[in-house]
C-alpha cells in the first residue's frame, strides 16, 4: 500500500490539523507562501515519490488566492512524483455558477475550475455538499461529493428537540430538508415562498406548513451574507415559531453577514468548519461550529485504503 500523506494550503489549516491528528500522521512538510510580487510559491520539503498524497483545500475567499494555492501545490507535488493526488476541497468555490441560463452571456465557472483542476494532475476530488450536484459531471476524475448532514444531524439530535418542524428555505431546498424531516423521525416539513430580484437580495413571502408554537430547524448548504436567512427567520417568528435554528455546511457568510446575524432574531446558527470564521464572526454568540475532522478522515482513510465510501452514509 502506497504511504498516506496529507498536505495542507491556507485556506483551513485548523481543520487540516484536526483531520491529520484523527488519522495519526503529521501534515507533510510544505511551504505555502508568497514571492514579492504576490506570487504563489510553494516548497514540498519531504519525499512524496509514489505516495498517496491529500492536499486540503478550501476554496473560501480569497477564493483566487486560495485555488491558485491548491493549483501550485498539485503541480509541485506531480512534478514531485507523487504517486496519486486527492484534491480535498471541503468548500468548493464557484460553484454557484453551474450553467448558464438560456441567451445569457455568463461563464460556466464550476466547469472552468474543473478543468483547471484536471489539467495540472489530480487524480480525484473529494468535496462536502457540492452547491449542484451536477459539478461531479465537470470532472474527467472521479469526485467524491460527501454530506455534511451527518455532523448537523448529530447537533440536532443532541438538542432532543419536542416539537419541530424542519423548514426549506425555498423550493429548490425541498429534497434536502425532506432528507433531514425523515431523520428526525419522519418530523414534518414546511416551505418558504421567496422572490429573489437579484444576486443576494431576496424577499420572503410565505411560509407553507404549520409552525405557530414549533421549533423550526432551516437547513441549506451554505449561508451567504446571512439576509436570506435572517428574514426567512422573521417570517417564522412571525408566524409564531417558538424558536428557530438554522443550520448549514459552509459558513460563507460574506459582506453584512456578521451585522445581519447580530441583529437577527435566530436563536442559534450552527455552521461546520469548512471555513474558517472572521474574528468578528467568531465573537457572536449564536453561531456554533461543528467540526467535519472526523468524516473527512474517515473518508480519506477510505479513499486510501480502496474501502467504500457510500457505505459511510447508509442509514
Amino acid at each position: 500500500m502506497p504511504d498516506m500523506k496529507l498536505f495542507a494550503g491556507n485556506a483551513t489549516p485548523e481543520l487540516a490539523q484536526k483531520v491529520a491528528k484523527r488519522l495519526f500522521i503529521e501534515l507533510g512538510d510544505a511551504v505555502v507562501g508568497r514571492f514579492s510580487d504576490g506570487e504563489i510559491s510553494v516548497q514540498i520539503n519531504e519525499n512524496v515519490r509514489g505516495s498517496d498524497v491529500f492536499i486540503i483545500q478550501s476554496t473560501c475567499a480569497p477564493t483566487n488566492d486560495n485555488l491558485m494555492e491548491l493549483i501550485v501545490m498539485v503541480d509541485a507535488l506531480r512534478r514531485a512524483s507523487a504517486g496519486r493526488i486527492t484534491a480535498v476541497i471541503p468548500y468548493f468555490g464557484y460553484a454557484r455558477q453551474d450553467r448558464r441560463v438560456r441567451s445569457a452571456r455568463v461563464p460556466i465557472t464550476a466547469k472552468v475550475v474543473a478543468d483547471f483542476l484536471s489539467s495540472v494532475g489530480v487524480d480525484r476530488v473529494l468535496t462536502v455538499d457540492l452547491h449542484a450536484e451536477q459539478i461531479q459531471g465537470f470532472f474527467d476524475v472521479p469526485v467524491d461529493n460527501v454530506f455534511g448532514s451527518p455532523v448537523l444531524l448529530d447537533d440536532m439530535k443532541e438538542r432532543e428537540f419536542e416539537d419541530v418542524v424542519v423548514v426549506s428555505p425555498d423550493i429548490g431546498g425541498v429534497v434536502r430538508a425532506r432528507a433531514i424531516a425523515k431523520l428526525l423521525n419522519d418530523t414534518d416539513l414546511a416551505i418558504i415562498d421567496k422572490r429573489r430580484p437579484q444576486a443576494n437580495v431576496s424577499q420572503v413571502m410565505h411560509i407553507i406548513g404549520d409552525v405557530a408554537g414549533r421549533d423550526c430547524i432551516i437547513v441549506d448548504d451554505m449561508i451567504d451574507t446571512g439576509g436570506t436567512l435572517c428574514k426567512a427567520a422573521e417570517a417564522l417568528k412571525e408566524h409564531g415559531a417558538k424558536r428557530v435554528f438554522a443550520y448549514a455546511t459552509h459558513p460563507v457568510l460574506s459582506g453584512a453577514a456578521a451585522e445581519n446575524l447580530r441583529n437577527s432574531v435566530i436563536d442559534e446558527v450552527i455552521v461546520t468548519d469548512s471555513i474558517p470564521l472572521s474574528d468578528e464572526l467568531r465573537a457572536l454568540d449564536n453561531i456554533k461550529v461543528l467540526t467535519l475532522a472526523d468524516m473527512l478522515a474517515e473518508t480519506i482513510r477510505r479513499i486510501s485504503n480502496e474501502e467504500s465510501i457510500s457505505a459511510m452514509f447508509q442509514h
